[in-house]
């Protein structure tokens, strides 16, 4: 393929993006903290020209990943953040055969033209479901996009998804979805960039092609998904390259509920203990109880439920509902800073 016909996709990629953004905004929309503001072509226009400035560069720099668990392949996707091949994606990525996520479990990273690399995780924040991997060989050139705390995103500001959802496919490249940041977390961003399974570990962008976070949560509701931000990243960047697991940081540095969670019988998360004198525990929560939703999302996994709660900062209060035999109780917690390990 040359790099004319290669353009020429890229800037197709990013109009048919904007235009599909455009017919979603021209409806009466609800976005979490932010209500949908009336957008003019001119505004859609420039954002398009934005991104199809920056989405060559960019997506040279993206990589499907793949890993086997239990006989079928689990796809994700990364995104190079030094010329010496480190990977950044997210920590669950790196969970295989139902295994908790560690270091040293083996990937193959496929790059834009199909060609494929094998690639190590390292260390990982569990925490906040931030990781790194490392791409084989001595290779110091690889395209890649540095990670910058230059930009501070704010609710309403214009960003950009990309990734592979569904898997690689060299036909179809990589796909890219338009959006705003509707909310700002310690760790974490929320928008409204519609992700898909094979998404997990790709990056968000703002206009300029910065990276400013990696997808992590994945929700039905095209306004619920979460993107671990920059931060983690940066505060343990060293760490992470020494293959570090970081379970939790330090006082007052995330949101602490108190309980440890397991997969019920039912296929539902229940919790499985209750620590004392926690947030859990003066809510009325108890080991068994089945945990229906988070802030009126559905928990469907107890990942997913950790990294929310570990998201939010200490002094945050969250809606959760659970479930016993006595029947459904909506609780409000206010989380509570972690106590030391």
């Amino acid at each position: 393929m040359t790099s004319s016909r290669a353009n020429t996709l890229t800037s197709n990629q990013a109009s048919r993006a904007v235009l599909a953004l455009w017919l979603i905004l021209s409806h009466t929309l609800t976005w979490g903290e932010i209500a949908a503001p009336t957008v003019s072509v001119s505004e859609l226009r420039h954002v398009q020209q934005q991104v199809q400035q920056v989405l060559p560069h960019v997506s040279a720099a993206l990589v499907a990943l793949e890993s086997s668990s239990g006989g079928t392949i689990q796809a994700a996707s990364g995104i190079i953040a030094s010329p010496e091949g480190l990977v950044l994606t997210a920590a669950h990525v790196c969970m295989v055969d139902g295994e908790p996520p560690k270091p040293g479990r083996r990937f193959k990273a496929i790059l834009p033209d199909g060609k494929s690399v094998m690639a190590t995780s390292l260390g990982m924040d569990l925490a906040t479901d931030a990781a790194m991997l490392q791409l084989d060989g001595k290779r110091t050139d690889w395209p890649f996009r540095p990670v910058k705390r230059s930009h501070r995103p704010k609710p309403g500001d214009w960003c950009f998804a990309l990734g592979h959802p569904g898997g690689h496919d060299l036909q179809r490249g990589s796909v890219l979805r338009i959006g705003k940041v509707l909310k700002v977390m310690p760790n974490g961003l929320q928008t409204d960039c519609v992700l898909m399974g094979g998404d997990s570990g790709g990056p968000l962008l703002a206009l300029d092609g910065e990276i400013i976070g990696i997808h992590s949560q994945i929700w039905e509701g095209r306004d619920q998904n979460v993107h671990v931000s920059v931060v983690p990243y940066l505060r343990s960047w060293d760490a992470l390259q020494d293959n570090a697991i970081i379970r939790e940081w330090g006082h007052g540095a995330g949101g602490w509920l108190g309980v440890k969670t397991r997969l019920g019988h039912s296929g539902r998360v229940e919790v499985a203990a209750v620590a004392d004198a926690s947030p859990a525990q003066r809510s009325g929560m108890k080991s068994g109880d089945e945990i229906i939703s988070l802030d009126g999302l559905p928990v469907v996994n107890q990942q997913a439920f950790s990294n929310a709660i570990n998201s939010r900062p200490a002094g945050d209060a969250v809606v959760i509902v659970t479930a016993n035999r006595s029947g459904q109780r909506i609780l409000t917690i206010k989380l509570g800073p972690k106590p030391p390990e």
